[in-house]
């Protein structure tokens, strides 16, 4: 029988648990697939702790990478054998093999394999829409990103090197510092021994910067404000550290600035888009200008362990389960 990590309350980690599922033919509109590998995320530990809310018991993680082993009535945008990835749709990817709508299953390429395609879903579709749709770069621009050596800051490392675009990391160890340095970075603050303000000022002669990219959220808001040119972009797009409050009229003293929490359910409609992004992210790695493997790998069965070292800040880049 196919087994699956569910939780029937919220809390630590120890709430994960490996289960057998019951997991049926695939109706209309609908595949089965069978996971090869499957993205850690920090979304999934909001949910776990209970942040972002779900009708329990039920499953965790948003996205995967596997084969299409059967399609219901209907379905014309995947068949059987195809391989193939997803990035939404409900929770439950940490699973051997479920059913899925099959509008949200994009194909894999060609030469791309699982390994790496497990890395892109989430991660890679988040650096697309954050420097391409939320607020677009341009070549000469210089930007200031958070947590660059995350598994979405590694991929956007490289996808600002290839745009032309001068960035700037942060990071909290100097083992952090290096890898964003490989991946493109042009300029890492290694915050447990670096003012990012001071930094981010000295480096631009002064001016700052138009944007500035933030999943961390609450430790780092004031400096990212502090960061902005006037009318700048402030891009929340994660509260690692807790949730963002702010009054709007402290933007307006800091220079009249803007601020948005974009979130990837906005930007990859309708599906004909969402396969679109994907392309350019697929382009970019078969071309070699975007490298991006998992950092870490945990069994299925260990996924609490996954959630422990993700929380704890022992991971860099990807981390994925292998079922």
């Amino acid at each position: 029988m196919p087994q699956a990590i569910r939780f029937h309350e919220t809390g630590g980690p120890e709430v994960l648990r490996l289960e057998n599922v019951e997991v049926a033919d695939p109706g209309p509109g609908q595949a089965r697939v069978r996971h090869s590998f499957i993205a850690v995320n920090f979304i999934d530990i909001y949910f776990r702790t209970g942040r972002y809310p779900l009708a329990l018991p039920d499953g965790l993680g948003s996205d995967a990478v596997g084969v299409v082993e059967a399609v219901g009535p209907g379905v014309t945008e995947v068949k059987a054998g195809d391989r193939v990835g997803y990035l939404t749709g409900p929770q439950g990817a940490y699973s051997q093999v479920r059913v899925m709508p099959a509008a949200v299953l994009i194909p894999l390429p060609e030469g791309l394999p699982d390994r790496t395609a497990a890395t892109l879903m989430m991660k890679g579709m988040t650096a697309q829409y954050l420097f391409r749709q939320v607020r677009p770069l341009q070549a000469g621009e210089t930007i200031l990103y958070h947590a660059a050596a995350g598994g979405v800051g590694l991929i956007a490392c490289q996808w600002a090197r290839a745009l032309g675009v001068t960035m700037i990391g942060t990071v909290s160890t100097d083992e952090k510092a290096a890898l964003a340095r490989a991946a493109g970075c042009a300029h890492v603050i290694v915050t447990a021994r670096e003012n990012t303000v001071e930094r981010v000022r000295e480096i631009t002669g002064g001016r700052g910067v138009p944007v500035v990219y933030d999943s961390v959220g609450k430790d780092t808001l004031m400096d990212s404000l502090d960061c902005l040119q006037p009318r700048g972009t402030l891009v929340s797009n994660g509260t690692s550290s807790g949730s963002v409050v702010i009054d709007s009229q402290l933007l307006a003293a800091k220079g009249s600035l803007w601020m948005t929490r974009p979130a990837m359910a906005h930007y990859i409609q309708p599906r004909a888009h969402m396969l679109e992004m994907a392309r350019e992210l697929f382009d970019h790695v078969l071309a070699g200008r975007i490298v991006s493997e998992p950092q870490r790998s945990f069994a299925l069965a260990d996924a609490a362990q996954a959630h422990r070292a993700l929380e704890s800040r022992q991971t860099a880049g990807s981390t994925v389960l292998v079922p």
